[in-house]
């Protein structure tokens, strides 16, 4: 009488490495193993190509396509593999190291799920995989409660542009709630409102109105040459039924991952859309950067009574004086400014203004906690702070443009 040992069941595959030598990644090996044990295999790119036709490919549930700079020479293998993925059904995720944004951006606009940085920050690889393996959120609910917006509207909306010239300078505060102020602003007749983020790493507008990041929001970004009204406002989200935001991508993504041609769809169909375009720009300088500056009827400015903001303000005056690009759009913002009986302070902002050869046109108070509880709370100041003082300044400051917008419209 015979008798064997039960073997153990060999772990089922459910993803693979994709790479030119995987041994190239240790650390995605790291990550791979701790995340998934050993339900996972590595493949080469003519490997994995093979792979999608085989039986086998039915259980698989995504894969990791590792490259660098070497195999940006092979963008149309890499696209090949990425489209032959999805067709099956299978997620992809990307993990690039050294890869140009041009290079990035044509392999995300193939299709891929996610994408992580390499080296592999803490963390994120494991984030990325949670992601791609939960159930598909249902799309019907997000495009029922997306702004229906019309085909061929021409409202010629004001843009209005914040750009923090240091961190921390309050861009972000002080453009969500000027546009919160603008669209509340005729209790009457409410103008239309659009805030748009456009810091695509570290946009925290989502943040600051307790609204979710969403994947279509990149989607949308990385084919703008097909957008219309329908895809743009079906990545709007509305808060509380009176202004439209468009948030920062789900992931952080590179600056220069969308192009100035982009950024130019991007604000011509908002502009065509809402009375009041808002957007909340990055600190940096990007080659897009231009591209809103010329489109921009006023340009906000932040800074602070410091020093680094005094350096920055005037290297940022030269870089755009260099390129020839419109100045006189600027209006130098003075955030958490000193108060009316600091005499010593406001000599010092005098002082700056001269010796920076700019005129400081707006100067806004310094709100303390109020500002911070209400930005963690995901709440406008008008809302969780009403009697503000800085609240009080942004609203005269929405008025203001308001004012200037109706005497325009009626001079024309």
């Amino acid at each position: 009488m015979s008798s064997s040992m039960p073997q153990p069941e060999a772990a089922a595959i459910v993803a693979c490495t994709v790479s030119r030598d995987v041994q190239n990644f240790d650390l995605l090996i790291e990550d791979m193993e701790a995340t998934l044990g050993e339900s996972w295999g590595d493949l080469g790119f003519a490997e994995a190509l093979a792979f999608f036709g085989q039986p086998e490919a039915d259980t698989m549930e995504f894969i990791a396509l590792a490259l660098d700079e070497t195999d940006e020479d092979n963008l149309v293998l890499m696209s090949e593999i990425i489209t032959r993925a999805k067709a099956r059904n299978i997620k992809v995720i990307l993990i690039a190291e050294d890869v140009t944004p041009a290079a990035l951006h044509s392999l995300l606009r193939q299709g891929a799920d996610e994408f992580v940085p390499y080296p592999l920050p803490e963390g994120e690889l494991a984030q990325a995989i949670a992601r791609v393996r939960a159930p598909d959120a249902p799309v019907e609910a997000e495009v029922a409660n997306a702004p229906q917006l019309k085909a061929g509207r021409q409202k010629d909306g004001a843009l209005i542009v914040v750009q923090g010239l240091a961190g921390g300078t309050g861009s972000t505060t002080t453009a969500v709630n000027l546009a919160w102020e603008l669209a509340t602003v005729d209790k009457k007749a409410p103008p239309t409102v659009c805030l748009i983020d456009f810091d695509l790493q570290y946009g925290a507008v989502a943040t600051f109105l307790d609204l979710p990041r969403r994947e279509v929001v990149y989607e949308m970004l990385s084919d703008t040459d097909n957008m219309d009204e329908e895809i743009f406002g079906q990545s709007l989200l509305t808060y509380e039924e009176r202004m439209h935001v468009l948030t920062a991508p789900s992931d952080m993504l590179p600056l220069d991952i969308v192009t100035s041609e982009d950024i130019d769809r991007v604000l011509d169909m908002a502009c065509a859309q809402f009375d009041y375009v808002v957007v909340d720009m990055p600190s940096t300088l990007v080659q897009w950067s231009e591209t809103v500056l010329n489109k921009a009827h006023i340009y906000f400015a932040m800074l602070e009574l410091d020093m680094r903001c005094a350096q920055n303000a005037l290297r940022f005056k030269r870089a755009l004086q260099s390129e020839e690009l419109p100045v006189e759009k600027l209006r130098y913002v003075m955030n958490r400014a000193p108060k009316f009986t600091d005499l010593n302070g406001k000599g010092r902002v005098k002082r700056m203004a001269e010796s920076l050869s700019i005129s400081i046109d707006v100067q806004l108070p310094d709100g303390g906690k109020p500002i911070t509880q209400a930005n963690d709370h995901g709440l406008p100041l008008a809302n969780s702070a009403p009697k503000s003082p800085l609240r009080r300044e942004l609203a005269k400051l929405a008025a203001s443009i308001h004012d200037l917008k109706g005497d325009q419209a009626e001079a024309a």
